[in-house]
């Protein structure tokens, strides 16, 4: 039976990502997906790299402002060696306010008069803040991973599910699916909204389950628009992504007729000219969370087994972080940032 020097857990941008990074160090990788790579949240998200929302956690900042300074690069070298167009996008984003707020470093504040200028489509009462931020497209993004990564000699094996870890004298040894074990001494739990499931048991990750759609604009939209109700995120070839919900609905990625209308509502009520644009599709993706919002990065008290999830709305902008801090982890090397407020440890201590 062949022996891997690591299997990682998931397909998504941060199972590729932390396989990509271990790759780099000489590491021979397999990674297991449910489905196909990139088809659960990662395919499913909007891809702003919101690493100056004003909500982002504090013990999050260093790691979300690294990651985003690594995306020109990090997306520069899936595209040189994919072939594919990750549409990295950096115009910006215009975040409407509700109330005053201190204003994050590197934005500018617009007022209301104002905005016609930065956004002509834009119609609000409200000021807003200009983000330096950029978006990518997520769909075309992992695409680009997955195929760098075969590319790399890291084998995918998707359609497969782990069930559990195989734990040989206290040490991982591999993990079991429904007909095979698959053996190595050094397993990463990247399983996105299903890294709970994975026995043993012990990870409190959900999914909180996100409901989106797409229009065909038919006019320019430059930047990306937040506001407390709804986000608008363009694409360079016209469409414009809408979304998206927050719920606690299991596993259900069913999506709701009233629930798309009333996004697609509030994108017309900023941007009135949407009124007429034609709905391309609507979807429904499970993020991973953890009880108190931020990621699980670590190593677990199982030697040879880390665990990278619980990126709930980041996990598009945390990847090639979180990809660099795991191979960093698992080899050994010195870390770049301080990963101990990301502890399993946290939610039993």
């Amino acid at each position: 039976m062949k022996t891997w020097d690591a299997i990682v857990i998931g397909g998504g941008i941060i199972g590729l990502s932390a396989a990509l990074a271990l790759r780099k160090c000489g590491v021979d990788v397999l990674v297991i997906e449910r489905g196909q790579p990139g088809c659960e949240a990662s395919g499913a998200a909007a891809g702003m790299l919101a690493d100056c929302a004003i909500d982002l956690p504090s013990v999050l900042r260093p790691l979300a402002t690294a990651s985003a300074q690594m995306y020109p690069e990090f997306v520069a070298e899936l595209e040189s060696e994919s072939g594919i167009k990750a549409d990295l996008r950096d115009q910006g984003t215009l975040a409407l306010l509700e109330h005053d707020v201190p204003l994050p470093g590197g934005c500018k504040l617009v007022s209301p008069q104002a905005l016609t200028k930065f956004e002509p489509a834009l119609h609000s009462s409200k000021p807003a803040l200009f983000l330096k931020e950029r978006s990518v497209d997520p769909h075309k993004l992992v695409v680009a991973a997955a195929k760098t990564a075969k590319h790399r000699g890291i084998e995918i094996l998707s359609q497969t599910s782990v069930s559990s870890l195989f734990v040989f004298r206290g040490t991982v040894d591999g993990v079991s699916t429904a007909g095979t074990d698959y053996k190595s001494r050094i397993v990463v739990n990247c399983a996105g909204a299903w890294s709970g499931e994975i026995a043993p048991h012990g990870l409190p990750v959900r999914p909180v389950k996100g409901q989106m759609l797409s229009v065909a604009s038919g006019f320019h939209l430059k930047h990306v628009i937040r506001s407390s109700d709804v986000y608008l995120v363009p694409r360079s070839d016209g469409r414009i992504l809408i979304g998206a919900t927050v719920e606690k609905a299991g596993f259900d990625k069913r999506t709701h007729t009233g629930t798309i209308e009333s996004l697609r509502q509030a994108a017309i009520d900023l941007v009135p000219q949407l009124q007429h644009a034609a709905v391309i599709e609507a979807w429904a993706g499970l993020r991973p969370g953890a009880p108190d919002g931020l990621p699980i990065l670590a190593a677990t008290d199982i030697p040879g087994y880390f665990v990278a999830t619980a990126h709930l709305r980041n996990g598009i902008l945390l990847a090639p972080i979180t990809g660099q801090l795991m191979a960093q982890l698992i080899t050994g090397a010195k870390l770049d940032y301080d990963i101990s407020h990301f502890s399993p440890g946290r939610f039993t201590s």
